[in-house]
């Protein structure tokens, strides 16, 4: 009886270490597409609805593939082409995704109105809420952006469909109001959409870290080599490049260096300032750089 209960016990330990998540799964889905473009441009030289959810998208996506490990990314559509509600939330069910974080635009007839908001289905999705204040708490004191804060179905006057059914933490994003010219010029700038995706990486980075402290999401690339010589201090990273004269670089009171690098999928841009023999020396312009807008800034070794 006793090696029958040893065995019942070792074979129960066995599956628990089985079991035991190695990886997460998020599912990015850019609102609309195809034949539904969302909200319309309100001026000639911006962009539509669809295709600023896919621009913002991408970017959250390269966000996490490049500075997160052990985290799996898939998009609910890569092109402009129209996607049911009802094929991306069996997408993420069939992937058994852990997260589902679908990107928008808002708009209103009053053009007054901006911010952001993030949206559950309602309070009683504990985990979805809480992914949903995190990026709101990161849109607000991290981004500066004017945060309207989440809301549920009851707020909205009725369900959405990707939030009701999919069967994992979920929140609907939307990023500003294209109604409001001012936020519809910080929409359709690089420099907005990589701050937006930015607030929104972290806002993922933090929840997981909590909820999973058993996975290393280190990213490899950070990792900074023992008897290496020059130590810089990378910003930021961007799809698209940013002018060096950008009025948010002008805080950190040193030259810009900006470095285009061939990725497989599409060129990328890295920016850094600074550069030293000694680690120490680094560590007290990264501290200038954190409190002066960039708080992802890391320290790399070139060499």
């Amino acid at each position: 009886m006793k090696l029958l209960t040893l065995f019942i016990t070792l074979l129960i330990c066995a599956s628990s270490v089985i079991a035991q998540k190695s990886k997460v799964i998020v599912v990015i889905d850019p609102g609309h597409g195809g034949k539904d473009p969302g909200h319309l441009a309100i001026v000639k030289n911006h962009k539509n609805e669809k295709d600023l959810n896919m621009e913002i998208a991408q970017k959250l996506g390269k966000y996490i593939s490049e500075n997160l490990s052990n985290v799996e990314v898939h998009f609910t559509r890569r092109t402009d082409t129209y996607s049911s509600l009802t094929s991306r939330v069996d997408l993420a069910n069939n992937l058994k995704a852990d997260y589902f974080i679908s990107i928008h635009c808002n708009g209103s007839d009053n053009s007054e109105i901006h911010g952001t908001e993030s949206h559950v289905h309602n309070w009683k999705t504990k985990k979805s809420v809480q992914l949903a204040t995190e990026i709101e708490k990161q849109f607000k004191n991290r981004a500066a952006r004017n945060s309207r804060g989440v809301k549920t179905g009851e707020d909205r006057g009725n369900s959405v469909q990707i939030l009701k059914y999919t069967t994992m933490p979920s929140v609907l994003v939307e990023c500003g109001f294209q109604t409001n010219m001012t936020e519809a010029n910080f929409l359709n700038s690089v420099y907005g959409q990589e701050l937006i995706a930015s607030a929104i990486f972290r806002a993922f980075r933090s929840v997981i870290q909590k909820e999973y402290p058993k996975i290393d999401f280190v990213s490899k690339d950070k990792i900074i080599q023992d008897g290496e010589k020059i130590y810089k201090i990378q910003i930021m990273s961007s799809i698209e490049i940013i002018d060096k004269n950008h009025e948010s670089f002008k805080k950190l009171n040193t030259p810009v260096e900006i470095v285009e690098v061939s990725s497989k999928s599409m060129y990328k841009y890295k920016y850094y300032i600074g550069s030293f023999n000694s680690k120490k020396e680094a560590e007290e312009l990264l501290k200038t750089a954190q409190k002066n807008g960039f708080p992802d800034a890391f320290i790399v070794n070139l060499e």
